[in-house]
């Protein structure tokens, strides 16, 4: 039997209820330092290796592993030690300084994993080098966070004598990680960074240490060894696998929230703040009232069935968590904290009860392990082993395969199942295995799809990272959701993509070679396999989004693949870092910034990995969604690319008023543009379909596209903090507009226009033609107009109405510029309707036409047709 401590051993002054606060103040602060590490390095890991499947499971399973290593190997050491304080010391400080080290060391090493990985890695291989990378590098720090906790509770182990057990320093240190999960969210990585916030975390590690040294008791708990029993070997199995249904339930929750939820940073800051917090409160509540209070078996049994019947309710919460989120959000009357607070509010239905025991459980099964002869370090390797396992385990393979819901419901069963051997007769049991079943059966699948009235699902696929459908209305229009939000695109966006593709491929005067980052629908780089011998490489991070496209596409390619279209299943950024081939044109698709990981495609370094893939004479142009992006977002992201491409433009993709979509390019060589180089790509251009029928019919239609120069940007961004891998601006600002958006996005394109200035000689030069420069200042102060004419269009079937609103408009924006087709055209198609009904009234609209642009035949062949 082990020794009784002896109080008196205490230091002079320090009373037990005095030792026992210090410790858990210390345990709180560790676990704070903990968590804002996993969250510093889960980020800085995901912009080295990736954001694909293998990558974002091997970095946490790393770090669980990590853990589970250092308690299983340093648990019996430190069990055995006569000085556990400076077992915890030494932990503390080699946390400490290996976070320094990795704060120098991460961006070189994380740079080699990526050339070891390759451009398009075998799952396996990406597997194995994100793993044991991540593994190797976080490894001095990860096996010492795993031994704190069993070298603490060895430190105050003589409080077991006065009733105590590990269910408060469990649940101090979890409090402290629920805190270090928010700080770091919401304060210390968006004002400092995260290499500050690594530094700040090891100066707190430092003071753990420091502060441990008022806890030196060695010696004082000594005691024989524990003797394992065969008892202990089942409590042992039975922590790792709830550890693997513990995190595997916190995995399919959080896949089937994702669907309702933002997914920005602070999305899953909350999810895993409520998470952690749950099991806290219920560690507390088993020291508190629990523990001791029968016999160990039954509780265990009893807390198993609680546990399967407390994720069985807040499973069926889920059902209901979009209606949740509408009435918190309405309750609050809107703006940020009102959305962020009905994400917590989702995490609360989703997790408070099942949480609550999973902290009861886990403080029982370890305090039962050490009776039966198990060291606390060897019980909480098990667990964290077990929890390892559970992102492949559930996100890889069952949640793809069988659903979120029935992967859910499996959780559930499996805590019964473990409770079975002994207790296979209680009505406790029984009553959640019968509910299991007839939720099998008889409840909807965890799918949140909106669609449309009097619409359909076209497709819907359920992926390890996201859940992915095509929504057609009654219209027939389709819409790409990735976690059902249009932000993919639609089959009313055609135009608009294509042009995304010609706009920048017409800017190149012979393109050989083209790079798109991200897929979409896919019409955007389906529509550049156009130019004629053009090779079109294709990176999409979700494989999903790829067997989606074939909705949008078909029209275009008629269902065969297009030899010259190359798509590759890859996270962009790190094919762009792992690639050495060479392009003429890049073009990176307008990704929703305030999406988790997007921000990363915003950044100093992604640009500068960018212009090194380059050819001579080289082009990329990022575009950028102003309907999902605030003007100080916008800011940021323009600092970023000016740092990289000074002698940058910008431009937009169409003159929509709802969905704007601004272009930065940048070229390798920084030349400007040519306007007979243009003029003759366009002429040139042997297409399916003419330029004209994407609204490019000559130079002035490309060129005017442009809305900002070098100086203006520089102008435009003076001030602004650019986005960089350390201080990840973007991640943390631009989920405001996300959640509260305070202005329409035809209203921050008119100020956006306002502050931007675009001149003939800087966009052409000064050696340029003055009759173009002429013609090109007259478009664009045309463009200027239109736009500020559209604010006040209200759309309608009927053509009568429709000219009533636009045509003395419409007709005065041609007067400024009778090159300014996207004003000629609709007047021309209007009075050609119009000529059905009222042929007078349309004769006299296409003569005026036919008067401001008499070099162009539509009005004259128009006008021949009506009479």
């Amino acid at each position: 039997m082990p020794l009784k401590p002896s109080l008196e051993l205490l230091p002079p002054g320090r009373s037990a209820h005095a030792a026992q606060r210090l410790a858990m103040l210390l345990m709180g602060a560790s676990g704070f330092a903990s968590l804002a590490y996993q969250i510093v390095w889960t980020q800085q890991c995901a912009v080295w290796l990736g954001h694909e499947t293998a990558a974002v499971l091997a970095v946490v399973a790393a770090f669980f592993g990590g853990l589970a290593l250092g308690a299983w190997a340093l648990g019996p050491r430190v069990a055995r030690s006569a000085q556990p304080a400076r077992w915890y010391v030494a932990c503390e400080l080699t946390i400490a300084a290996w976070s320094v080290a990795l704060a120098l060391l991460m961006a070189p090493l994380g740079g080699w994993l990526v050339t070891l990985a390759g451009t398009q890695p075998d799952p396996a291989w990406q597997w194995a080098t994100a793993f044991m990378g991540t593994f190797v590098l976080l490894l001095p720090a990860t096996v010492a966070m795993g031994a704190t906790l069993p070298a603490m509770e060895r430190v105050v182990g003589y409080l077991r004598a006065d009733g105590h057990s590990i269910a408060m320093l469990y649940a101090s240190n979890t409090v402290g990680a629920v805190l270090g999960v928010l700080a770091a969210a919401f304060w210390l990585v968006p004002e400092l960074g995260l290499v500050r916030t690594t530094l700040l975390c090891a100066a707190l590690n430092a003071v753990c240490a420091a502060g441990a040294w008022g806890l030196r008791f060695d010696g004082s708990n000594r005691g024989e060894p524990l003797v394992p029993t065969g008892h202990g070997g089942r409590l042992v199995m039975l922590l790792a696998l709830t550890g693997l249904l513990g995190i595997g339930y916190e995995v399919l929750v959080v896949r089937v929230l994702s669907q309702v939820a933002e997914n920005t940073v602070y999305t899953f800051a909350m999810l895993l703040a409520v998470y952690l917090a749950g099991t806290a409160i219920g560690a507390a509540v088993y020291q508190r009232w629990l523990a001791g209070t029968q016999a160990p078996d039954r509780l265990r049994n009893q807390l198993l069935c609680a546990l399967a019947a407390s994720s069985l309710l807040a499973t069926c919460a889920l059902w209901g968590v979009q209606e949740l989120q509408a009435r918190v959000r309405e309750a609050l009357q809107g703006g940020m904290a009102a959305a962020i607070a009905a994400e917590a509010a989702m995490a609360l239905a989703a997790f408070a009860l099942p949480t609550l025991v999973m902290g009861a459980l886990f403080s029982h099964l370890t305090t039962q392990a050490r009776s039966a002869g198990v060291p606390f370090g060897r019980a909480l390797a098990f667990n964290t082993l077990g929890a390892a396992a559970a992102p492949l385990l559930f996100g890889v393979l069952l949640a793809p395969a069988i659903g979120p819901k029935f992967a859910l419901l499996m959780v559930a069963a499996g805590y019964l199942v473990l409770a079975l051997p002994d207790f296979w007769k209680s009505p406790l049991v029984w009553g959640p295995a019968v509910a299991t079943m007839a939720l099998m059966v008889w409840a909807p699948s965890l799918a949140f799809v909106d669609v449309p009235e009097g619409g359909h699902v076209v497709s819907y696929r359920d992926g390890a990272m996201a859940a992915v459908s095509v929504v057609e209305d009654a219209q027939g229009a389709m819409r790409l959701r990735i976690d059902n939000r249009q932000q993919e695109g639609s089959s009313n966006s055609l135009l608009a993509d294509a042009r995304q593709a010609l706009l920048p491929l017409l800017l190149h005067p012979a393109p050989r070679r083209a790079l798109f980052l991200g897929l979409g629908t896919g019409v955007t780089s389906a529509s550049a396999t156009a130019e004629p011998g053009l090779e079109v490489d294709v990176v999409e991070l979700l494989p999903e989004v790829i067997a989606a496209s074939d909705s949008f596409t078909r029209a275009l390619t008629g269902g065969v693949p297009h030899p010259r279209l190359h798509v590759m299943v890859a996270d962009a950024r790190r094919f762009v870092r792992a690639s050495q081939a060479h392009y003429d044109v890049v073009v990176s698709d307008n990704f929703h910034p305030a999406r988790s990981g997007s921000g990363a495609l915003y950044t100093v370094e992604h640009f500068q990995a960018v212009r090194e893939r380059l050819a001579e004479g080289g082009l990329f142009c990022q575009w950028l969604p102003l309907h999902q992006l605030d003007l100080q977002t916008l800011r940021a992201i323009v600092q970023s690319f000016v740092t990289v491409y000074p002698g940058g433009w910008a431009m937009l993709a169409t003159n929509s008023l709802d969905t704007p979509t601004i272009g930065l390019v940048g070229r390798a060589d920084a030349r400007r543009f040519d306007a007979s180089q243009v003029h003759a790509r366009v002429a040139s251009a042997r297409w399916p379909q003419p330029p004209a029928a994407f609204g490019l019919s000559d130079e002035f239609a490309v060129l005017g596209s442009f809305i900002a120069g070098p100086e203006s940007l520089a102008r435009f961004a003076d001030g602004s903090r650019a986005n960089t891998d350390d201080r990840p601006v973007v991640a943390y600002g631009a989920p405001r507009i996300t959640y509260a958006p305070d202005s329409l996005p035809r209203d921050r394109l008119v100020e956006l226009l306002q502050e931007l200035v675009i001149t003939p000689a800087g966009l052409l030069g000064t050696d340029a033609d003055a009759v173009m420069q002429k013609r090109m200042a007259a478009y664009w102060a045309a463009r200027t107009r239109y736009i500020d004419i559209g604010r006040g269009i209200r759309p309608s079937g009927d053509v009568r109405r429709m000219l009533m609103q636009v045509q003395d408009p419409l007709l005065s924006v041609l007067r400024i510029s009778p090159d300014f087709r996207p004003a000629y055209d609709p007047l021309l198609q209007m009075a050609t309707a119009l000529g059905q009904s009222d042929a007078p009234a349309a004769s006299v609209l296409l003569k005026e036409l036919q008067r401001l642009q008499p070099s162009r035949p539509e009005a004259a062949q128009a006008l021949s047709e009506l009479n």
